[in-house]
């Protein structure tokens, strides 16, 4: 399912929800586990995890850019800053022992590169999803053109709404 992108106070948020049949313990391991995060966001790694902490960007060029971690409490809620914007995981245990993954990536401004983080968000969430299966994702590079195209029209509209 495609992100919902709203307008709010000083920017934009995109949420994206997910109801996971998996335990709140699993995936959150994929979030913060540097072995299981780096399968699904190679990229990132997890210097500490605690509130003032950051999560290291490593660039092609061998730089890192760090990324300070705003919140934090475990099995719950992971939030960190996001160049100059903020993302934030927030996990809920389901009845049925399944998890509800809201990701929410709050926004400045939308820019033309904002459709490509999206999908590219989308795909990640997609890739955490086969992990936590058991599954291969074979072409992210396939998946990601599949929904860049959704996310330029949604990020379209809602300038264009906003207007």
């Amino acid at each position: 399912m495609i992100a919902d992108l709203q307008p709010v106070q000083g920017g934009y948020v995109a949420r994206y929800e997910r109801h996971w049949p998996h335990d709140v313990k699993a995936v959150w391991s994929w979030l913060t586990e540097n072995d299981k995060l780096t399968q699904w966001f190679p990229e990132l790694e997890v210097e500490e995890l605690r509130v003032g902490s950051v999560i290291h960007f490593h660039m092609p060029d061998e730089t890192s850019i760090p990324m300070e971690i705003l919140e934090l409490t475990t099995h719950r809620v992971l939030a960190f800053t996001w160049d100059e914007d903020r993302v934030r995981f927030e996990l809920q245990a389901e009845p049925d022992g399944g998890c509800l993954f809201v990701f929410s990536e709050f926004l400045h401004r939308i820019t033309e590169h904002t459709p490509r983080d999206l999908a590219g968000w989308h795909v990640c969430l997609d890739v955490i999803e086969a992990l936590l299966e058991g599954r291969t994702v074979t072409s992210r590079k396939e998946m990601w053109n599949a929904w860049y195209g959704e996310y330029k029209q949604l990020t379209d509209a809602v300038l264009m709404n906003k207007a």
